[in-house]
């Protein structure tokens, strides 16, 4: 159960940071919303995760997943350029995810 709530606040994480970003400093409600609510969800998954997961295993899992998902969502909707080696950079990433979860 620790390691599906951990992979939704991942998820949680990249909202959280897409919201930020349209947020504009904060100055615009729905994406200042979205931004609270995504991530006190997502640091409650990640505490709740950590309660049973190794900290350090779970915090790099939850960066990976966050991080790679908000480049990718940023890539599919055109606010990021795509290139062939930030593709190669967020497998490895996600390589990188996999593996840990494997080896826990």
């Amino acid at each position: 159960m620790a390691w599906v709530v951990l992979i939704i606040s991942g998820v949680l994480e990249a909202v959280w940071a897409t919201a930020l970003g349209r947020s504009d400093g904060f100055s615009r409600l729905v994406p200042t919303l979205v931004f609270a609510v995504a991530i006190a969800a997502s640091m409650a998954g990640l505490a709740y995760a950590m309660r049973t997961l190794p900290v350090g295993t779970a915090y790099a899992v939850w960066v990976g997943i966050g991080a790679a998902l908000t480049i990718i969502y940023a890539m599919v909707t055109g606010s990021e350029p795509a290139s062939l080696l930030k593709i190669i950079f967020l497998t490895m990433i996600v390589g990188g995810v996999v593996g840990l979860r494997l080896t826990s």
